[in-house]
């Protein structure tokens, strides 16, 4: 790998090493911009498919992409741009954070400031207002100064443009370590709304309970069952698959029952194309009361100036064909009992025991429809329990 020596930054010798997919865990496809590299979650023939800003930008933040390498160094910058979002007359969001792993564990944490900020000035159509602002930096210091494996984890909810690394030590790319792909697919609750830092996710968690390498194609609004995100999946390497359907089907009212089965079964039909026996596993949706019999579509509220969330469907359309949470955990046990027959290698995992009534009652959900940080840590360590370990869909094969 080229380096080359950089004295501007503060008159002490760095090495800096371009940023590119050597250097990537966790993304799809890579695109070049004009102040570096911006990781995407979908490849570049979903994207033009993509029919709105809210996946568009949801697939660009990069939950779960992590900068992964070797180095002795004991100082490391890392130079972004991060694009962060806010909302018309509500405080602009803090700053994302940064994880740092060194050899697995989190080590240190970082912010940068500065960047675009894109304000939403309608939460239904998304439709938003951009300013510019520059390029800031993550810093690390204090680190071992002995060989060891690191992980820069972005913000799992900021656009990120990489710029620049800089380390006080060579960096070569981390080598592979035999640990299986675990490719999920979920909502915003699986692309970590709410956690407060990037491997705080219920996926990266446990995905480093499961001893797992995670590609996550969480999007915040965007799991509607798209035969472009099936696609996705088909043509990505993967040793273990999980999709977690339900949520965003209810809460924008996309589908009624005659269209969700036939949906469900395409998009299971895709996925297997590329991937014919791979451990899959179908998770419905955890509890979430406003939809559990309530259809969509999903509204925000700001009542007292508190983002929240309200279902305004009427559950008596129900016997129509109407969604809810309920009929679709339903519908998907059936869906995963019928293909088993001839699928042995396809799971069904009821949500509700990732977190459910109980679960509800100690660990509310703070805006209606996402888990905070505890119950990101709950839903993780009992996903990692479930589907990694004895008797799991994900259970290593003696």
């Amino acid at each position: 790998m080229t380096v080359e020596a950089d004295t501007t930054k503060t008159g002490q010798d760095w090495i800096t090493t371009p940023v590119t997919a050597r250097l990537l865990r966790g993304h799809l496809d890579l695109e070049e911009t004009a102040h570096g590299l911006l990781p995407h979650r979908l490849p570049t023939r979903a994207r033009r498919q993509v029919p709105d800003r809210q996946l568009a930008v949801a697939e660009a933040q990069p939950s779960g992409v992590r900068v992964a390498f070797r180095t002795a160094a004991t100082r490391i910058e890392l130079d972004t741009l991060p694009t962060r979002r806010a909302y018309r007359g509500f405080p602009p969001p803090a700053d994302g954070v940064y994880d740092l792993l060194v050899d697995g564990r989190l080590t240190a944490q970082a912010t940068v400031a500065g960047g675009r900020l894109r304000t939403v000035v309608d939460l239904v159509t998304q439709a938003a207002e951009l300013t510019e602002g520059p390029v800031g930096t993550a810093r690390f210091g204090g680190l071992p100064a002995r060989a060891k494996d690191v992980e820069i984890w972005l913000p799992h909810t900021e656009v990120t443009e990489l710029v620049a690394l800089r380390t006080d030590a060579p960096v070569e790319p981390l080598p592979e370590r035999g640990r299986p792909v675990w490719l999920h697919h979920g909502s915003s609750i699986s692309h970590g709304s709410n956690a407060s830092h990037p491997t705080g996710t219920w996926p990266a968690l446990a995905a480093a309970r499961g001893g797992v390498e995670l590609v996550n194609l969480g999007f915040g609004g965007g799991a509607l069952l798209d035969p472009f995100t099936a696609r996705a999946i088909r043509d990505t390497p993967a040793d273990l698959i999980s999709l977690k359907i339900g949520i965003n089907v209810v809460n924008t009212d996309a589908m009624r029952l005659r269209a969700f089965g036939p949906a469900v079964h395409g998009f299971l039909d895709t996925v297997r194309e590329g991937h014919p026996r791979t451990p899959l596993l179908v998770v419905s949706p955890v509890l979430c009361p406003v939809h559990e019999d309530t259809p969509g579509p999903l509204l925000p509220d700001f009542t007292d100036g508190v983002l929240s969330f309200r279902a305004t469907g009427d559950p008596a359309e129900r016997a129509a064909g109407r969604l809810t949470l309920n009929v679709i955990r339903e519908e998907l046990a059936r869906i995963v009992g019928l293909r088993a027959v001839d699928d042995p290698h396809l799971h069904h995992l009821d949500g509700r025991d990732l977190y459910g009534e109980r679960d509800y009652l100690e660990l509310p959900l703070p805006d209606g429809l996402h888990p905070d940080g505890a119950a990101h840590r709950r839903i993780g360590e009992r996903f990692a329990r479930l589907a990694f370990g004895p008797g799991g869909a994900f259970a290593p094969v003696s």
